[in-house]
């Protein structure tokens, strides 16, 4: 029993190696490892069964620690880890995937060209669905009407979400289908957070704005469990072929998430979901009940919860604390109140559920510091890694509060450049130096998470890489960059799509960097991000996406996990 006894006490000391059999070796020109002990190397090992990283260094020396491991020789590549959205909505890619694409229409005519082409693929008396119009980039920046729907769309209901998911587009035909199901929507009042848009008369003039969007779209006929599936796959493989292995999906319900379970049970996930319930409702429920959620797989939990407090800035739903510039009498809207937010938060608190906040005006932003402020009291030294979800208008005095109270920053640097032709417009000279300020938030000593918020934008994490860098449009405009003092450089754009994601997650021990003990989540790029001209990196080549040490996606094949 001594002997035993002895042995024991040893063999936590001595570096046990897996059967050269499940030990897989990859070397590549250059391995951006995350890891400021060891940045670059040119060899990479893991073990098969755990798909966790064994050993990263140089080839001669992993060769020499492997020998028998096959090795796999990408040659002239750059391997970096995984990369992670850190605010982004899957189900509502795989919805947007299924739908008329309005992205980028230039004005009226072109959307509706884009529908009628789009209806070819319908069936009789189905719902015309669309996403993605902005009237900012219209030469009228005026809101749309029914009018513009109603002639081409006489008698099918439509709905079209504007890009920024805060304001629904209708035409007539839908605007009766709401009414005949409930009161109608015409004359002066407002339902709560959100906006009725009324000509003179008091009638609707069809754009309804944040929680005046549901007036009607609640009334859209839902999708079986076989067509909520194939979108939820179609958006998953969307994104690993776009570079992803995993994604903070914000505002996740419990039929969603049960969704998910089911996908996970079967191997069929190919890429990690953090996901965050849906507000005060069902999900958080089960979190408070049962306690934070975690697949035994590895690639699906829910531990956070996402909450709202305002509108969006394109929309002018974002709550400002004086009105905006180019609309005098608009303050934005508050999707919550302050009262029922506190509720909420306090509710998450006691159930140890990270909370996340949409938050874009000044004012909304404020409104959830003071909030997290009052209600983490005494514990707001603990690691608790709050979120506001894009931080987009912040007020000056109220950025160095994110640092002083452990509040991420989670930011979407497509934003600033999908905004920047217009967003001082909305909030004029002073307001703007707080906006999209993603230096003066990491000087404050804030931490950033980046993401893309797609299908607000676009899936694809380059195109944030590169907006974060530039802070130009993908033409090069403006020259030098929008406010270009805030520009990141590309080490940290990349680590806040990389580390600082995991980080915000809660997931540094498992993913985030290419290291002894965590997953070998990794990408395969063409080209290296960190040295390569900054306007190239939107045209970086993904080669291949790697989770738990399998490929996921390879350029040219069918992906699969």
């Amino acid at each position: 029993m001594r002997r035993v006894a002895c042995l024991a006490l040893l063999l936590p000391c001595l570096h046990v190696l897996p059967a050269q059999a499940e030990v897989k070796l990859l070397l590549a020109e250059t391995i951006r490892t995350g890891d400021a002990a060891q940045p670059v190397a040119g060899a990479m090992a893991w073990d098969s069964d755990s798909g966790r990283v064994l050993q990263v260094g140089s080839a001669e020396a992993l060769r020499k620690a492997y020998p028998q491991a096959a090795a796999l020789d990408l040659g002239k590549v750059t391997v970096v880890p995984g990369l992670i959205d850190a605010h982004a909505h899957i189900m509502g890619l795989g919805n947007t995937l299924a739908q008329a694409d309005l992205t980028g229409a230039r004005n009226r005519a072109e959307v509706v060209a884009r529908l009628q082409a789009f209806e070819k693929t319908l069936a009789p008396g189905e719902w015309l669905l669309g996403r993605g119009w902005d009237q900012n980039r219209w030469d009228n920046t005026d809101f749309p009407t029914v009018a513009d729907l109603d002639a081409a769309f006489p008698q099918r209901p439509v709905y079209l979400e504007r890009v920024d998911g805060h304001a629904g587009w209708v035409n007539s035909a839908a605007l009766r289908v709401a009414e005949k199901a409930g009161k109608s929507l015409s004359g002066d009042w407002q339902p709560e957070g959100g906006r009725i848009l009324r000509d003179a008369a008091g009638t609707p003039s069809g754009v309804l704005v944040d929680g005046a969007a549901s007036l009607v779209y609640a009334h859209i006929p839902a999708l079986d469990d076989a067509s909520r599936e194939k979108r939820l796959q179609a958006a998953l493989q969307e994104a690993v072929s776009n570079g992803l292995t995993g994604v903070h999906d914000m505002g996740v319900p419990r039929e969603d998430l049960a969704l998910m379970k089911r996908l996970a049970d079967q191997g069929k996930l190919p890429l990690r979901i953090d996901a965050y319930a849906d507000g005060n409702n069902a999900a958080l429920d089960d979190l408070c009940k049962t306690g934070l959620y975690a697949h035994p797989g590895g690639r699906l939990q829910m531990r956070g919860v996402k909450l709202y407090m305002d509108g969006a800035l394109g929309s002018r739903g974002a709550a400002l604390l004086t009105a905006y510039s180019d609309d005098p009498h608009n303050h934005g809207l508050l999707m919550t109140s302050p009262e029922e937010f506190e509720v909420a938060v306090r509710k998450a608190d006691g159930c140890k559920v990270q909370v996340a906040t949409h938050a874009i005006g000044d004012r909304g932003n404020r409104i959830v510091l003071d909030t997290y402020e009052k209600v983490l009291g005494s514990h707001k030294d603990t690691d608790h890694r709050w979120r506001i979800e894009h931080s987009q208008v912040v007020a000056l005095e109220d950025i160095p509060r994110f640092a002083k109270l452990g509040v991420i920053a989670s930011m979407q640097p497509t934003h600033a450049t999908s905004d920047m032709g217009w967003a001082e417009q909305r909030v004029g000279p002073e307001r703007i130096l707080g906006a999209y300020a993603w230096q003066r938030f990491l000087h404050s000593g804030a931490r950033l998470a980046l993401g893309s918020d797609f299908p607000v934008e676009q899936v694809d994490p380059r195109l944030g890489l590169y907006a974060a860098v530039t802070r130009q449009d993908r033409d090069g405009q403006p020259p030098g960059g929008w406010q270009p003092e805030q520009r990141l450089s590309a080490a940290e754009a990349l680590r806040g799509f990389t580390s600082d994601a995991a980080w915000a997650g809660h997931d540094e021990a498992e993913v985030g960097k290419l290291v002894a003990g965590l997953r070998a989540d990794f990408v395969v790029l063409d080209r290296d991000p960190l040295t390569i001209a900054a306007d190239q990196l939107d045209d970086l080549k993904v080669l291949s996406t790697w989770v738990d040490g399998e490929p996921v996606y390879k350029a040219g094949e069918a992906s699969g996990s």
